[in-house]
């Protein structure tokens, strides 16, 4: 387990690529900074809402943790396909360091947040999107231009669409 615990750590000296690229940051935020405030709000949405609130930390938890293995990649960066293929590996690969017990569930958890079809999957894919935007909202409260941020608000408004997400979206987007 302890080669498990050690992937997930990797995740603090990852940075978020699109900040780098898009704003020319060298300080950006980590993949486990992100992943952490992604469970935190996907708890609070998952709560408001009646869901299944273990299975939904679990799943943004879980989330980013092949990106120990693959890097963060941008969308464009990397082909589709390619870029699946690779996380799925990855994860299996991660999973693999654990117990059978709890190895099952995670795959499980991973390949239904993969398909993004359920309720649960839905909203940690929303909440992602979400906490990517308050992100580029905290930048842009730390000096970087507005009109480098449009990108990441864009990207999120495009797939934020529940109502509540939603309406928390636009006041994030117009808060400057």
């Amino acid at each position: 387990m302890l080669d498990f615990f050690k992937a997930a750590a990797s995740l603090k000296g990852i940075p978020r690529q699109g900040w780098i690229e898009k704003l020319g940051m060298n300080n950006a935020e980590s993949v486990a900074e992100h992943s952490y405030l992604t469970a935190v709000m996907c708890m609070v949405f998952s709560d408001l809402g009646r869901h299944d609130s273990e299975k939904i930390i679990k799943m943004a938890l879980l989330h980013d943790l092949a990106e120990s293995i693959t890097g963060d990649h941008t969308p464009g960066q990397m082909d589709t396909d390619a870029k699946a293929r690779a996380e799925d590996d990855a994860f299996a690969e991660i999973a693999s360091m654990l117990p059978e017990s709890v190895r099952k569930q995670y795959v499980e958890i991973w390949k239904e947040y993969v398909k993004g079809e359920t309720a649960e999957a839905k909203l940690v894919h929303q909440v992602d999107k979400l906490e990517m935007a308050l992100q580029a909202r905290l930048y842009g409260k730390q000096g970087q231009p507005e009109e480098k941020l449009g990108t990441f608000f864009a990207s999120a408004k495009k797939d934020v669409t529940d109502p509540g997400l939603a309406g928390l979206l636009e006041e994030i987007m117009g808060e400057r």
